[in-house]
Order: C-alpha cells, then structure tokens, then sequence
C-alpha cells in the first residue's frame, strides 16, 4: 500500500487482491477505482483531488502495482525531510504552530545528511530544544503540494524523541514558525481542528508502537 495525502485527502495505491483486507475502502465517501494504466487518467484524479474535498478518500488499484507506484512518482519531484515526536516527562509533545496549524518539526534533508541526522538537526533549528535523545523511526508519511506550478511530493520520515523538557523554547522565526510548546497531544486534538491529517496519523502511530515503552519510561 502507497499512501499520500494531497489536499488533506488520502490517495491510496494498492495492489488489486488486498482491497478486501482494509475496511476503509467500504466507507461511503470513499471512491474506489480501477487503474486503467494511462498516466493521463491518474493526472485526471490527482487534479480532482487538489481541486476539491468532495471525497474521505481515493483508492487506486490494479494487479500492476508496481507500475502504478512507479506511474504515480514519475508526476512528481520528490523531497525528503526527516521530524520528530519529541515528548518530555510529562508526557506533553514538542508542537510548532506555523501557517496556522499546529504541526511537528521537521525539514528537509541537506545533501548526504542522514535521516536520523536530519531529525535531530531540524527539530533543534525549529524549537530551540537541543538535549534531544531519539530512539526509533515511527514511520514515514508522503503529501503534495505545488510549488511555482511544480507538483513536489515531500516524504517525511519521522522519529520518537525525549527530552526533559526544561529548555526554553525559541521558535524559527525565519521559517514563520510562530510557536513551540509542549502540549498535551490528546488535548489538543481535542479542542484544535487546525492539524494536518498526516499529522494525527504520526501521533496515531506513536502511540500504537511506543506508549507503553514511554509509560514504563516516566
């Protein structure tokens, strides 16, 4: 399964015979298709996508998926930044807000930098928080977006991080990063709708993977 959001709305590629093993594909405002194989038709669905939230979501398959991974990335330049979920003691997470919405810090790659590197580096540069230990990779998400009418797809690989929290935060402001906090996660997706959706998929994934491990931790 290749998955990206564009326009906030997941754009699911899948191989043909696994459409029955994932439930989500049976939600009602979500439009499933087969891929015809013409490049022309998935600009087709990618332009719909970037236009309009009409649909949760959009599966794409075919037996040739490869094909339809390596078609689907061909539209696109490709960037690759790496973040983190950095949490303290108390368990709150390291937030910036910027453009906004709430969001993790995160950045691009510089030339022969490693992920785990560039996680570190950029999450330090965006916060100010520095006495970072990072643990494990969480996961990786990919979005869109267009830039001088050039359709980028940024993949974002993410890491678990702990700090003790008692450093003052400084936020980039050169990047329009207008805050850095330390918030409790549950709570403000609770009281704040302004976060991406690939955001709340990392902290869901966080969770599932490292909870207990911060539980026993702290």
């Amino acid at each position: 399964m290749y998955k990206i959001y564009i326009n906030e709305t997941p754009l699911i590629l899948l191989r043909t015979s696994l459409i029955g093993a994932y439930e989500f594909y049976a939600k009602e405002r979500v439009l499933v298709v087969r891929y015809t194989g013409k490049k022309k038709h998935l600009l087709q669905y990618i332009d719909m996508l970037e236009k309009s939230s009409r649909y949760d979501g959009l599966v794409i398959h075919t037996d040739e998926y490869e094909q339809l991974k390596n078609d689907f990335k061909s539209l696109y330049s490709s960037i690759h930044a790496a973040g983190g979920v950095v949490v303290n003691p108390e368990g709150k997470v390291l937030f910036i807000f910027r453009k906004g919405k709430w969001d993790l810090p995160k950045g691009k790659l510089d030339k022969g930098e490693s992920k785990a590197s560039a996680a570190l580096r950029e999450v330090a540069e965006e916060t100010g928080v520095s006495d970072l230990i990072l643990h494990s990779k969480i996961c990786k998400t990919r979005h869109t977006y267009k830039e001088n009418g050039k359709r980028i797809l940024k993949i974002n690989w993410w890491f678990y991080m702990t700090s003790d929290g008692k450093q003052k935060t400084k936020p980039q402001k050169e990047e329009n990063i207008l805050k850095a906090e330390w918030i409790e996660p549950g709570k403000l997706l609770a009281e704040n709708p302004k976060i991406y959706k690939s955001i709340k998929e990392v902290l869901r994934r966080y969770y599932e993977r490292f909870i207990h491990q911060l539980a026993s931790e702290i």
